[in-house]
């Protein structure tokens, strides 16, 4: 009996250990919560699949700009490209896209001074060649970085990445790249100040009206 209860103490002990663990991994939670949701309906196959940070986290009425497609929105919290990475079996790879459109890459930079430009573009080519060898001919669209006001210290670097990739993209025909940081600035160079929340980090339904007007270009029917 004795050892029947130190075998239970230890298998309850290395889950208790387990899932300690899992809560400790950065937006653990988050996904666990889209993967709740696809427990209860799992989304259709054929849609454009969000995937990314919190640009598209908070636009939670993005069907309502994009009527003529079906979009399934599965970003989450401040996530990065490693994040991505990480949970690319429970946010990109369960799913049968039509499309798959990424917004990511502005909190690499944020999270640290010590980010650069070449371990940002080696995190994209790595989550690039990952979606590519589960979904070889879906069309990936990736949304550049955009130019949040708070974060005006990381502008060279946003710029220099996004034409990286935009560069990068280009050797893939069915991979294209949307420029969203050109048209949220002034003639004169300067970021539009009215497009922003209160943060100066995240958009207001302006801004997201200027995103609609680059990827709506982009999506496909």
């Amino acid at each position: 009996m004795m050892g029947k209860i130190k075998c239970f103490l230890i298998g309850f002990l290395l889950v208790a250990t387990a899932i300690e663990a899992q809560d400790k991994i950065p937006f653990w939670k988050e996904v666990q919560l889209l993967k709740q949701q696809d427990s209860i309906k799992f989304p259709a196959a054929n849609q454009v699949l969000f995937i990314g940070s919190s640009s598209f986290t908070l636009w939670k009425d993005v069907q309502d700009y994009f009527p003529k497609h079906q979009i399934l929105n599965r970003a989450f919290g401040g996530s990065t490209l490693v994040d991505l990475i990480r949970f690319r079996y429970d946010i990109i790879y369960p799913y049968q896209p039509k499309q798959i459109v990424i917004y990511c890459g502005e909190n690499d930079f944020a999270s640290s001074d010590t980010v650069t430009v070449e371990m940002v573009m080696q995190r994209f080519k790595t989550l690039y060649y990952l979606i590519r060898a589960k979904y070889a001919t879906v069309p990936l669209l990736y949304v550049s970085m955009k130019p949040s006001p708070s974060r005006a210290h990381l502008f060279e670097k946003y710029k220099e990445a996004n034409r990286q990739i935009g560069i990068f993209l280009k050797t893939d025909k069915k991979a294209s790249f949307a420029d969203v940081f050109q048209p949220m600035l002034k003639a004169d160079g300067t970021i539009m100040d009215d497009i922003f929340k209160e943060d100066s980090l995240h958009m207001n339904a302006k801004g997201y009206a200027i995103w609609k007007k680059v990827l709506e270009k982009l999506l496909i029917k």
